[in-house]
């Protein structure tokens, strides 16, 4: 390899790696807060989710289990 391309790869690979942190610090400082409160946002929506669907469980079972009713004989359905 000649010397112009060795010195071509002494160059080109520090530039990569600084144009790779300034990227990265660019990531940090503008998108990163912008994708954390979209993630905290579907987290807290799929949390309402849970809580609606528990909700209505629980009401469902409770409308099952009424005062005063007769269990179904489970011999019977047979």
């Amino acid at each position: 390899m000649s010397s112009a391309a060795t010195a071509l790869i002494w160059w080109i690979i520090p530039i990569l790696g600084l144009m790779g942190g300034l990227a990265y610090v660019l990531w940090i400082s503008k998108f990163q807060g912008r994708y954390r409160s979209e993630t905290q946002r579907s987290v807290g929506q799929f949390q309402r989710f849970q809580d609606s669907l528990r909700d209505s469980q629980a009401r469902d079972s409770a409308k099952d289990v009424t005062p005063g009713a007769i269990a179904p004989d489970p011999e019977s359905s047979q």
